[in-house]
């Protein structure tokens, strides 16, 4: 058997073994994430990126089980359950002020398992997860929970840390106005 992370084995049989994965990989790793984070960065003068972005660890730890009483479920079999929480560090372009900066992202899994498109889980706090193929890889998942953790619009978390807020004030007072003195001629001429 290789690696847990990139096997390709059915919810059930990973539930079944009570595979734990603890992981510590390159974000390059996972395709998708480090495509968008790619694609953000290309934007951004050479110059301002880190060449070593690529290089960002992305750690985790995943846990496969049944649907049972700690997932508050009742259902009629138990279903196959992943609970688990990724961390990484990516840079991104800040939406603000168009410079480069760090940010964390956090991916919190309570995944439930299944085949049916009917099931839902009220009071599970899981997340169901609707299995297209029988098989699965956690690797998939991960780089799907950090792209869905991926914010709508990346932006310094402090204001002080982000230029976005002086850059707009000096473009506003360096702006040329063509018609500001135009009330005081009209009011001239009357």
């Amino acid at each position: 058997m290789g690696n847990p992370l990139r096997d390709r084995r059915t919810p059930a049989e990973l539930a079944a073994c009570g595979q734990v994965i603890d992981f510590k990989d390159k974000i390059t790793d996972f395709v998708r994430l480090a495509t968008i984070v790619k694609a953000d960065l290309d934007a951004l003068d050479p110059a301002k990126i880190r060449p070593d972005w690529c290089d960002a660890e992305v750690c985790g730890r995943l846990v496969f089980g049944f649907s049972d009483a700690q997932f508050g479920l009742r259902a009629e079999r138990p279903w196959p359950t992943l609970k688990g929480t990724v961390t990484t560090t990516i840079d991104a372009v800040c939406q603000r002020c168009l410079e480069p900066f760090r940010l964390p992202l956090i991916a919190d899994l309570r995944l439930l398992f299944t085949t049916d498109a009917a099931m839902s889980v009220a009071d599970g706090g899981c997340e169901v997860w609707e299995l297209e193929q029988d098989t699965l890889r956690p690797l998939d998942l991960v780089d799907e929970a950090l792209v869905m953790a991926l914010p709508f619009a990346a932006m310094h978390v402090d204001d002080a840390t982000c230029q976005g807020p002086d850059v707009l004030e000096e473009e506003s007072r360096a702006r040329i106005r063509p018609f500001a003195g135009l009330r005081s001629q009209m009011e001239q001429d009357d």
